[in-house]
């Protein structure tokens, strides 16, 4: 079979257990790759697993700086908070990014993984490449943020650019991409594109549409700031708009899409009115690309729904139509009352989203993107 057809599917035992190890995630890569298989979707012809090895230190430093990592090691062997050292806190370990059993490995396997399904780009042995264990976008050089230690995706980009010049990042997270935008922000061969939540005290604080990157990388970056309520219908049709003309006018050689499902409703952070229908009508329009294709997780805090989302998406890829009912298997019981791979949209939560509203982003979107193509004429 084609490398056209073909996707790389990142897993081991070893991995599972490492990612499962994740505060903030705890289990979810268990209750995600559970799914997938339960459904047998990991024996269709089209789909090979890919075993990962961890990330090495000159790995981690091709972004990260040196500092930051030999403060992971060390935080490694200080698990316990009580042992904790004041210089940790410097490089955002401790509070809502603490140290954990196993610490150092975990993070070494996530940003491997990543690195992995790169790889499997670059050598054109599949079109297609998944980890939906990685996509922690909020990692910056030298500080943990945001639940995320490692920044994976940011290695996985520089992975890339080792065959393909130009990369586009696109970040369907309900949460602002920054670390990845702040590390690309000065480059014209990244183009870093998030569609995301944007109020007043929203985590991360970052990700106004006027944020158009800086030096050489001016308007290559680009964001769209969405607010409150919004549903598949609007989500997919604005991702469909910005894609294809960014696609268009950047014509990147390689796609890197982060998926992140905590906009889905019935997710804790109780923000955007998705369904897995709307998360997949954005990825299957930016496979239809036809540029190899890096496809990462990211945040997703209702597992079971994690789960439902990201399964849903792999068979969409695969091209196989899955059943409604959940198949038994370990965590069947995580799906109850209904035992059913839908997602329900909240009846009666308001979308915030204003045509006004949506037409005004979209304006100040089409003149960035007009002063990038000016950028690009001349050269």
């Amino acid at each position: 079979m084609s490398a056209e057809n073909k996707i790389a599917y990142i897993h081991s035992d070893l991995f599972l257990t490492y990612c499962n190890k994740l505060p903030k995630v705890k289990q979810r890569a268990s209750i995600v790759h559970s799914l997938i298989e339960a459904y047998g979707l990991l024996k269709l012809e089209n789909i090979s697993i890919v075993e990962p090895e961890a990330a090495t230190v000159h790995d981690l430093t091709r972004f990260h700086s040196k500092d930051y990592v030999t403060c992971l090691q060390k935080a490694s062997e200080c698990c316990d908070d009580s042992e904790m050292e004041d210089d940790f806190e410097a490089y955002g370990i401790g509070f809502d990014c603490p140290s954990f059993e196993d610490f150092y490995d975990c993070l070494s396997n996530i940003a491997g993984g990543t690195l992995k399904a790169a790889q499997c780009l670059n050598n054109k042995s599949h079109s297609i490449a998944i980890n939906w264990a990685g996509g922690w976008h909020h990692a910056h050089r030298d500080e943990a943020a945001g639940f995320c230690y490692v920044n994976d995706i940011v290695l996985g980009i520089l992975k890339l650019k080792e065959r393909f010049p130009k990369v586009l990042y696109i970040d369907l997270d309900l949460h602002h991409g920054d670390g990845v935008q702040e590390a690309f922000f000065h480059t014209p061969s990244v183009f870093t594109l998030s569609f995301h939540k944007y109020a007043a005290g929203f985590f991360p604080g970052t990700g106004s549409c006027f944020e158009v990157g800086e030096g050489k990388g001016k308007h290559h970056t680009l964001n769209i700031p969405l607010l409150d309520g919004i549903n598949d219908k609007l989500f997919a049709e604005i991702v469909k708009l910005v894609v294809k003309d960014v696609n268009s006018y950047f014509q990147p050689d390689a796609i890197v899409c982060q998926c992140g499902v905590d906009g889905l409703a019935g997710d804790p952070m109780n923000s955007f009115n998705l369904t897995q229908y709307g998360l997949a009508a954005c990825v299957h329009y930016i496979s239809s690309l036809q540029r190899p294709l890096l496809l990462l997780g990211g945040g997703g805090y209702n597992f079971p729904n994690a789960a439902r989302c990201w399964t849903y998406i792999t068979a969409m890829l695969l091209n196989r139509k899955l059943p409604s009912n959940i198949p038994e298997h370990e965590f069947f019981l995580k799906y109850g009352p209904d035992y059913s791979l839908e997602i329900a949209p909240h009846d009666f939560r308001p979308n915030k989203n204003s045509g006004r509203y949506i037409k005004g982003v979209l304006s100040v979107f089409k003149g960035n993107l007009e002063k990038m193509a000016d950028v690009w004429n001349s050269k």
